[in-house]
């Protein structure tokens, strides 16, 4: 048996490594099977060495991540924890070659009144660097991968630094065979219902005076995806979110919408196709068709990217199973 006893400057330094969280450290002791005492502002690990050594590792982990300027969630935490466990066991299925300080490479927009936004998993950190190398980016994946909210962090950040002069939100606005001409209200009123992500994600990231501004200026623009046809857009950052509800036509026009030093990032899932058949999505065209084309990138999501609340990532693989298996009776 071994202990060791790490001691930090404040015990609030030390409970923001485990996101105030005191059972979190419970996992921790069940996932790298040791024992765990805190107080004031120390931690100890008592166990098996390497075990113990393990637990040590998770905290400077996340110690070096919150000295970077992260801010520690319990994901992130549970990541740290899983990475130092992979390790233990030798294996590659909780990515112990990538550590929760490693994430905290990229660090999107950030502010004294808010936390800057900062990739969560390797997919997410592989899709922020493709957004940094491509022009045209496809995140592929289930819900609550964050693929929507990188996206507009991404945007707002391009934005914010003055690289671009606008951002466009679009999205297709025929779903469930309701069209955009029967909803009521000016045309604003009528897409902004189906944008409620993209301007939730904005208010989060942003504080409403600054939010309020951008909106004033117009340098944040809505837009049903119907009416993208005919324009170019040069200085921009685009995001088309729900993809896999553009047909195969709309997806064609709005790619080639695309003007001088502008960025597109389209978003969707293929689990959640509206169109009937299913056949005529437009995402799926564009997978098939432009996987390793200059300038274009896919980067695509698993359900242990799912960064809400972990029983949505086991509902996930419970729906995939499910699906697999009719596919296969059928």
């Amino acid at each position: 048996m071994a202990e060791k006893t790490l001691e930090f400057e404040t015990p609030h330094f030390l409970h923001g490594l485990f996101a105030d969280d005191l059972s979190l450290l419970k996992e921790l002791e069940s996932a790298l099977g040791v024992t765990v005492t805190t107080r004031d502002s120390w931690i100890r690990f008592e166990g098996e060495p390497a075990r113990v050594e393990a637990g040590a590792a998770a905290l400077a982990d996340l110690e070096e991540a919150r000295r970077k300027g992260g801010a520690i969630t319990a994901h992130a935490f549970r990541h740290a924890v899983g990475a130092a466990a992979g390790a233990l066991a030798g294996r590659d299925g909780a990515e112990p070659g990538l550590k929760v300080s490693d994430l905290f490479r990229h660090r999107l927009l950030g502010n004294g009144a808010k936390p800057a936004v900062t990739p969560r998993t390797a997919n997410q950190l592989a899709y922020v660097e493709a957004l940094d190398r491509h022009d045209v980016v496809f995140g592929v994946g289930p819900a609550g991968t964050g693929k929507t909210y990188l996206a507009m962090a991404y945007a707002l950040d391009l934005l914010k630094s003055r690289e671009i002069d606008r951002v466009i939100l679009t999205r297709p606005a025929v779903e469930a065979g309701e069209a955009l001409g029967f909803l009521p209200g000016a045309l604003e009123e009528k897409v902004l219902p189906y944008l409620r992500p993209l301007y939730d994600a904005m208010n989060d990231m942003l504080d409403g005076a600054e939010a309020q501004r951008f909106a004033e200026k117009g340098l944040i623009e809505i837009a049903p995806l119907a009416y993208m046809r005919g324009r170019t857009l040069n200085r921009a950052c685009v995001i088309l979110d729900e993809a896999q509800n553009a047909s195969r036509e709309q997806m064609f026009m709005f790619l080639t919408r695309l003007g001088e030093h502008a960025k597109c990032i389209v978003t969707g899932d293929p689990s959640q196709i509206d169109l009937r058949p299913k056949g005529r999505s437009g995402l799926l065209e564009a997978m098939a068709l432009l996987e390793g084309v200059e300038g274009v990138a896919f980067v695509r999501f698993e359900g242990r990217d799912v960064v809400r609340h972990p029983v949505v990532a086991r509902i996930i693989e419970a729906y995939e199973r499910g699906r697999e298996g009719r596919e296969e009776g059928e």
